[in-house]
């Protein structure tokens, strides 16, 4: 079943997911709800734990968390492939899993690191 509901959405938001939707050749719309689809979790399924919640050894891990080599060296030819324009519609979707699956490990990484920083872990970036 599928219901549908109207958003109202911050001029950021939606060039975000307009960028997104040029680069993955899809319709805003698909990319939003794709987006909402893979990022809310299942309550039923088990969630994450909150990043303050684990050791000190477990937040630096996090901090220095990457996608594995195989995944990342196939999410840049498929990256290449999409610039070059040669994807093809399954290529397309596994470009698009590949970039959620980086979405998901960057902000992880990036909780984790704010929370290293908290803690007086490690240093902060400078920028």
């Amino acid at each position: 079943m599928e219901q549908q509901i109207t958003l109202t959405l911050s001029d950021t938001v939606l060039d975000r997911a307009a960028g997104l939707a040029g680069l993955l050749a899809r319709s805003v719309e698909e990319v939003l709800t794709k987006t909402l689809e893979i990022t809310l979790p299942n309550i039923g399924s088990g969630t994450l734990p909150p990043i303050a919640s684990l050791s000190d050894k477990e937040v630096l891990a996090l901090s220095q968390l990457q996608m594995e080599s195989k995944q990342s060296a196939r999410f840049s030819d498929l990256l290449d492939m999409q610039q070059a324009g040669i994807l093809t519609e399954p290529e397309r979707s596994e470009l698009y899993s590949l970039f959620q699956t980086y979405q998901r490990l960057w902000l992880r990484q990036s909780e984790a690191l704010a929370e290293a920083v908290r803690r007086g872990l490690r240093e902060p970036l400078s920028a």
